[in-house]
Order: structure tokens, then sequence, then C-alpha cells
């Protein structure tokens, strides 16, 4: 693997993190519910599994959309990490937005799937710079499986404290790698 190699799977990480971000910060609240363990196992699991379908998704139709506009997708892609970014900076003032559903059932499924429809937009600006799919999929599952669990037993024992400063360092990040594509 060459540096440039590494650097990209770095970065990817990096994203990775900034993605699971979201979900840890809604995790912190969800984990202050009583939950129980076995149910803070399959809540990350399944946020992960669609940590990993919505990029893939934005990463298919980015591919797509990348051959039919040539040079203007590294702009599209860095305009949409910012953006993205600066609406999850911007929601992390405005507390009242997050309603808490059941980890159970239908209430998981919409929950994971509200969760993850900001990375579905971050695959789809991967799509338009042809990152290296499987590796992308697999940090973004990882990370925010791994950040789920740890804002959901997090929350347990504090109770919220870190809920917004940690989605706006994910905003934070997202908008940072946006202007690196746009003026790197």
């Amino acid at each position: 693997m060459s540096i440039y190699q590494l650097g990209d799977v770095v970065s990817l990480g990096f994203m990775a993190i900034a993605l699971g971000m979201d979900a840890f910060s809604v995790s912190l609240g969800l984990g202050m519910q009583e939950v129980r363990l076995k149910r803070i196992a399959v809540v990350g699991m399944v946020i992960g599994l669609f940590h990993m379908l919505m990029p893939f998704l934005g990463i298919v139709l980015g591919q797509v959309i990348s051959t039919q506009i040539g040079n203007m997708a590294n702009l599209i892609g860095g305009l949409l990490l910012v953006g993205i970014g600066a609406q999850m900076i911007f929601s992390a003032f405005n507390h009242g937005t997050k309603k808490l559903v059941q980890p159970v059932g239908a209430g998981l499924f919409f929950f994971a799937l509200s969760v993850s429809l900001d990375s579905f937009s971050v695959g789809l600006s991967l799509g338009l710079s042809e990152v290296k799919t499987v590796i992308a999929l697999l940090l973004f599952g990882a990370a925010s499986m791994v950040l789920t669990w740890a804002g959901m037993i997090l929350g347990r024992k504090v109770h919220g404290l870190l809920g917004a400063y940690s989605e706006i360092l994910g905003g934070s990040i997202l908008c940072a790698f946006g202007l690196k594509i746009l003026f790197g």
C-alpha cells in the first residue's frame, strides 16, 4: 500500500468517524432510556448496516452521475460535504427537532434510517470522486456501529453531556473534508 493509498484510507476513517458522530449523539439520548445491553448490540449492528447501505446507494448513484458531468464531480462532491457538515452543526443547536423512538421493530428501522440519511449524501459525493467503495463502506459501517454502542453505553452513564458537541465535531470534520476537496 502506497503512502497515497494509506492517506485515502486515513481520510475515509476520519470521514467514517464524522458520519458516526451523528449516530453517537443520537445514541447518547437513546442510551438514557433503560435499554438492555442486548438491545444496544442489536441497535448498533442495524445502524452499522444502514451506514453501509445508504452510502452504497449514494456511491452507485454518484458514479452514474460522474460519468455524465465530468469535471464538475469534485466541485459537487466538496459542496455536498460542506453542506452536510453545516447541516449537522446547525442541527446541533436546534435541540427540539430530535424525537426519540423505541429501538424495536419499525421504530428501530426508522431510527436507523434517520441516523444514516446523511451518509447517503456523503456516499453520493464519494461516488463522484471514485473512492474505494468496499473500504469506505466497511469503515462507515464499523465506525457507526462502534460509535452507536459507545453512545448508548455512555448515555446510560453520563446522561447527555456530550450530545450536541459530538454532532458539532462531526459536522466540522465533514466541512473540513469538503473544503479540502474544493480548495485542496
